[in-house]
């Protein structure tokens, strides 16, 4: 994604690039908008109520009308149309002037049937509906089986109807509307190089690696977050005696690969990087201005791994990781803050109650930016400092008043009220007005 500055002055035209239908718009509202939300659906038929009389191009409109007509914020319009993009349902081509313009290219989704087989989308609708509601959705789709052993199939052929005779030239003219559906692109693959040299050479085939089964092992890999030398051994085990890999093989092994190191779970998506239009301009090459890049630009995941010196997070860390993303719906930067500001102030632990109640007050706050994140740290430090210098010169007395006092953040008070600081903990304390000049 470009660092790009939208404003609500910008103008956008739609192109619609294929035919949607009825079913199309169904399949979008009960398949796509449990992955990609509500926003993200709202806005790929708002952009399709763009469209002239024609159905094929709309006239050029501000983001203020989209604002207005969806009653969100800029922000939020532009992280919709990045979950479009991603999931194949629409495409985004920019002309920069003194007032940028935008072409929103708008695409059919795929049909159920691809839905429900696709490696990445139909794992993350199951996890994300639970087990009773995909079925349900499985159940609406499937197709009655009728069984016509008995019958006889009297169907004609076109040439039983039609006779060819001699008639008018005619051009052939590509520029006529047609469905046409946008894949998933995914930057991030496997190291096919590494791959091939793992299997033995009497095992393949020209055929074993095409495009397809590429498409299918990356998928897979992204879904299912597994290495190169993860998938190593799934791929090898799934060649078959042909030299061809058993599609439906790999599927299984890479999901229960997945489940048995994660308690039976299945993976679901998150919108996993600090959004562009939150991040500082780049430029400034300052100590804190390195730290807010550093913030801005890992996901808590690698953020985590690197705090820990490379070693693999826990399950239980990135399980309460993944909960700040998607329940507390903070964003990644903030996340990452937060992680490096709890294991500074709480010994290097990431304890869950403690981590959720920092995370509820900064979002009651409405802390989006990493900026605001670390400055809130610092403000929140001071406070603490001050609070423990007094404590240590009073007597119990003041000492429980200090402890009543509401500048000291309540979720202090939850962990540290009847402790003692330490000489470890005064380090920290001090250690902590350093974190932010600290890179990864």
């Amino acid at each position: 994604m470009r660092n790009i500055s939208i404003l609500p002055a910008d103008t956008y035209s739609v192109i619609n690039k294929t035919v949607i239908n009825d079913t199309d718009k169904k399949i979008v509202s009960m398949l796509y908008q449990p992955i990609i939300g509500f926003a993200a659906v709202s806005l790929y038929f708002t952009l399709l109520d763009d469209l002239d009389k024609s159905e094929l191009m709309s006239e050029d409109q501000t983001h203020h009308h989209l604002m207005a007509t969806m009653q969100l914020k800029l922000e939020d319009i532009v992280i919709a149309r990045e979950k479009l993009e991603g999931v194949g349902l629409m495409k985004t081509y920019l002309k920069k002037g003194s007032i940028n313009n935008y072409v929103y290219a708008v695409y059919s989704p795929i049909s159920a049937n691809d839905f429900f087989n696709h490696p990445i989308l139909n794992v993350v609708l199951y996890n994300n509906l639970g087990k009773k509601e995909y079925e349900k959705l499985l159940n609406y789709y499937k197709i009655p089986r009728l069984n016509l052993k008995d019958y006889e199939d009297i169907t004609c052929n076109f040439d039983d109807v039609f006779t060819s005779v001699r008639g008018n030239a005619l051009e052939m003219n590509e520029d006529i509307t047609k469905r046409d559906s946008n894949n998933i692109e995914i930057n991030k693959g496997i190291d096919f190089n590494l791959l091939l040299s793992s299997i033995p050479d009497n095992n393949l085939t020209e055929k074993t690696f095409n495009k397809e089964t590429r498409e299918l092992i990356n998928a897979l890999s992204f879904a299912y977050n597994l290495s190169t030398l993860d998938m190593q051994n799934l791929v090898r085990d799934s060649i078959n005696e042909k030299g061809l890999i058993d599609k439906t093989l790999l599927r299984k092994s890479c999901r229960d690969y997945y489940q048995f190191d994660n308690n039976g779970n299945l993976p679901t998506l998150i919108y996993n990087k600090q959004p562009d239009y939150l991040k500082k301009p780049t430029g400034d090459t300052s100590k804190w201005a390195r730290m807010v890049y550093a913030f801005e630009n890992l996901n808590p995941y690698q953020f985590l791994k690197a705090k820990y010196k490379g070693a693999e997070p826990t399950d239980r860390d990135k399980r309460l990781i993944e909960s700040l993303l998607v329940d507390q719906k903070l964003n990644p930067g903030v996340v990452n803050v937060l992680i490096a500001y709890v294991l500074k102030i709480n010994n290097e632990q990431l304890k869950k109650s403690y981590v959720e109640t920092i995370a509820g007050q900064w979002k009651r706050l409405n802390i989006e930016t990493v900026e605001e994140a670390m400055k809130i740290t610092e403000k929140e430090h001071k406070k603490l400092k001050k609070a423990i210098a007094e404590k240590s010169t009073k007597s119990q007395t003041t000492s429980k008043k200090i402890k009543e006092n509401t500048s000291v953040p309540a979720w202090f008070n939850q962990e540290k009220e009847t402790e003692t600081p330490t000489e470890t903990d005064r380090e920290a304390f001090d250690e902590l007005d350093k974190i932010l000049q600290e890179l990864v």
